[in-house]
């Protein structure tokens, strides 16, 4: 049976940072609610610490390597120990400190060479090699500044996308809230005054009176369509259980408009504390809908929902034709944003075909639950 499959599906997991929203006080008990690990507190702590601070470390984490090298002699080289204070300055600090630190690295080598009584043939040879571990040591410099740049532009590009995201649904939101407080008032009142007209003629027998009910019908046509419209700008309620409700009147919606069977599968309520990650969901499942219908043609497609403990688990399922073992193209769009949606909540999106025929597209992620007394009450 196509609604048996869904919920067995086993996804990849990821931890979801919750950002401000709406409900500011409870957010921020779910942060203070998580401890951070132990390494998350090393690195706050080094990146808080003044750059005198950092040196101090790195010439002690120097001498030691130094003193090391010099007791294992000539014949056994630790000389990658020393790239330890190079990368913690690089990391920590900025370059020129690195190169500072490489320098003061290679005069410690130097000095636990010569000390070692290494013997050379040449005076030159001993220059040489200091160089060379220079130059290595100059390697690990460029190495760490390059990494540390390339992951601070593409921590400042995740961020950046995230808040093109965020101003996206917000001004959805905002402009589905004009559309149902204005205009679909506006219109039903419209509406409203053509019953009255209506009423009105048919009281006097006037034959207009049919072209006032046709009219009526048009305008309360027109209000139906604008809350619609705005509820598709703002699906999901910013409420706990508010995606349930919205994946319910979505399956009703495409039942209805596209004549197949949709359903929603939720054995329990499904809480969602951040309204943000429940409008991701609800776009995924809209999407996976629409390629269901599109490009599967999909006679029968289920939702499931469920939770356990702080994991959140959706699986959209179809009968349609499945996915194709190779596709004419790229991947298109709608499958990136998708992916996109999943990696900003801290989950990972699974599309893989049905062994009874079709596609499944899954997706799991865990949340941070508040631990407040009304939710404990709630949950007791």
């Amino acid at each position: 049976m196509i609604g048996q499959a869904g919920s067995k599906i086993l996804v990849a997991r990821g931890d979801m940072d919750l950002i401000p929203g709406p409900d500011a006080g409870r957010e921020s008990q779910m942060e203070t609610s998580s401890p951070r690990s132990l390494k998350d507190r090393v690195l706050d702590s080094l990146e808080r610490q003044p750059l005198s601070w950092l040196w101090a470390e790195g010439i002690a984490l120097t001498l030691i390597v130094g003193f090391l090298d010099y007791s294992t002699g000539y014949e056994v080289s630790v000389v990658l120990l020393y790239s330890l204070p190079i990368l913690l300055i690089a990391w920590f600090a900025d370059r020129t400190s690195a190169v500072l630190m490489a320098l003061l690295c290679s005069i410690v080598w130097w000095w636990a060479d010569e000390a070692s009584g290494h013997p050379y043939a040449h005076d030159w040879h001993q220059v040489w090699e200091t160089a060379v571990r220079l130059g290595y040591f100059l390697f690990f410099v460029v190495t760490g500044t390059a990494v540390k740049s390339r992951i601070a532009l593409l921590e400042h590009s995740r961020q950046l996308e995230q808040e093109i995201i965020r101003i996206s649904e917000r001004e959805q939101r905002r402009i589905g809230q004009d559309l149902h407080d204005g205009l679909c008032q506006y219109y039903a009142a419209v509406g409203c005054a053509a019953g009255s007209l209506k009423l009105n003629l048919e009281k006097q027998g006037s034959p207009a009176a049919k072209s006032a009910a046709e009219i009526e019908d048009l305008i309360m046509k027109g209000v139906g369509q604008a809350r619609s419209l705005a509820r598709g700008l703002a699906p999901v309620e910013n409420d706990e259980v508010g995606l349930q409700f919205a994946l319910e009147d979505l399956a009703l919606t495409t039942s209805r408009l596209q004549s197949i069977d949709c359903r929603l599968v939720c054995e329990s309520p499904v809480s969602i504390f951040d309204n943000r990650c429940a409008n991701h969901l609800y776009r995924i499942v809209q999407e996976s809908i629409n390629n269901a219908t599109r490009h599967g043609k999909a006679g029968v497609i289920r939702i499931h929902l469920n939770s356990d403990e702080d994991a959140v688990r959706l699986a959209i399922e179809d009968n349609g034709t499945g996915i194709p073992h190779s596709l004419p193209g790229p991947p298109g769009m709608g499958m990136s944003i998708m992916q996109y949606r999943a990696r900003t909540i801290g989950g990972e999106l699974e599309v893989a075909p049905r062994p009874e025929g079709g596609t499944i597209v899954a997706c799991t992620f865990h949340q941070k639950v508040p631990h407040s007394p009304a939710h404990d009450d709630r949950k007791h």
